[in-house]
């Protein structure tokens, strides 16, 4: 596969020399759907701007020559001027993770979201595309049908589950402001990954490379999985769309595929063997919430090795339903999950060994 982003035929013409190009804003750009949002709008010709929390080095952003803005997404002022003259705000900031305090949470989603959202407002800009989540469901029990975007929001909320509940707030949120005149579309992804992705890949493949990797249940069910990058092109799809305007889709797969076969090819991206361990479902969920309580006694800042949201991904039994934004925006994936995983994969292991040398 090329190593460039993965475009496809979009409602955005490519830009044409003579004609001004279309200002786009994204937020979150240093992290993993940023980065992808960023590098699909650049596909089409846009002049691309970002907004970043600190100056610290940006390599891949300064490689693709964007405009970047130092500003906090909290200061009223910071968003109002990164807003100034732009036609999209495509908002992927948040903090990452179902582990931390509840003020960052507070800090770096709702109040962050609030801010440029208002900004956004303002500023008249023609489309704010919210990414949000499917964990704005909440936790819905296992079902035989998929979940549609007519599903109601923060169903089963646990006890001390911010993550969660932070997306249902900042939906909340722009729901009420979309009524005010905020011209919003709403993107739902599942659990992310790709190129770019040193979180999730790091503790997998590493779990996989030390025999740590187990199955949760015996591995049959479906997996919600999506990478970054489609779900950057259904961010360009939908922005200028003018059936998306206040809507909500998910986009969660690539197709169907089992947690058996998503982690057995990742171990053999890896050049590792596939593993049949398994662990019971519940067993897993019951011991993930006795190492949450423990670990907020002991090491508050640092997630425990299995989280109650991490059991619950990988051993749940629902999916989400994509026929929406099929239908409506057109979009459909380009790439399998075999290409994309081990594209995933490739990146990461290189990434990696990069890193190691750079560090001796």
């Amino acid at each position: 596969m090329p190593d460039g982003p993965l475009t496809a035929s979009m409602n955005i013409e490519n830009h044409v020399p003579g004609q001004p190009k279309i200002k786009v804003l994204v937020t979150g750009a240093s992290g993993l759907l940023g980065s992808h949002i960023v590098e699909q709008w650049l596909a089409t010709g846009a002049d691309v701007r970002v907004i970043l929390r600190s100056e610290r080095s940006t390599p891949f952003l300064d490689q693709l020559g964007v405009t970047k803005f130092h500003g906090n997404l909290t200061d009223p002022i910071a968003c109002r001027f990164a807003c100034e003259g732009v036609d999209y705000v495509c908002h992927a900031a948040a903090k990452v993770g179902d582990w931390g305090k509840w003020d960052e949470f507070q800090r770096d989603t709702i109040e962050s979201t609030r801010q440029i959202s208002e900004a956004a407002l303002h500023a008249g800009v023609k489309r704010f595309i919210h990414i949000s989540s499917t964990s704005a469901y909440g936790h819905p029990d296992d079902r035989d049908t998929a979940i549609n975007e007519t599903h109601p929001l923060g169903e089963n909320i646990w006890r001390k589950d911010p993550y969660t509940l932070a997306k249902v707030e900042c939906e909340r949120h722009l729901w009420k402001l979309s009524h005010a005149g905020l011209p919003l579309t709403v993107l739902r992804p599942s659990w992310l990954y790709g190129p770019r992705d040193r979180i999730t890949l790091a503790r997998m493949v590493g779990n996989l490379k030390a025999g740590k990797m187990r199955l949760i249940g015996p591995g049959d069910n479906r997996i919600s999985a999506i990478d970054a990058s489609e779900v950057a092109r259904a961010v360009v799809l939908a922005a200028s769309h003018p059936v998306s305007l206040g809507q909500a889709y998910n986009i969660t797969d690539l197709g169907e595929i089992t947690q058996f076969d998503f982690f057995g090819i990742m171990a053999e991206a890896a050049g590792l063997k596939r593993t049949t361990k398994t662990v019971n479902y519940p067993l897993a969920f019951y011991a993930s919430v006795c190492m949450e309580t423990w670990g907020r006694l002991v090491h508050p800042s640092r997630p425990p090795m299995l989280t109650r949201y991490a059991a619950w991904l990988m051993g749940r039994r629902l999916w989400y339903d994509n026929t929406k934004i099929r239908r409506d925006l057109g979009w459909v994936p380009v790439v399998d999950y075999p290409t994309s995983i081990r594209r995933a994969v490739e990146w990461y292991l290189k990434d990696s060994n990069m890193t190691a040398v750079t560090k001796r």
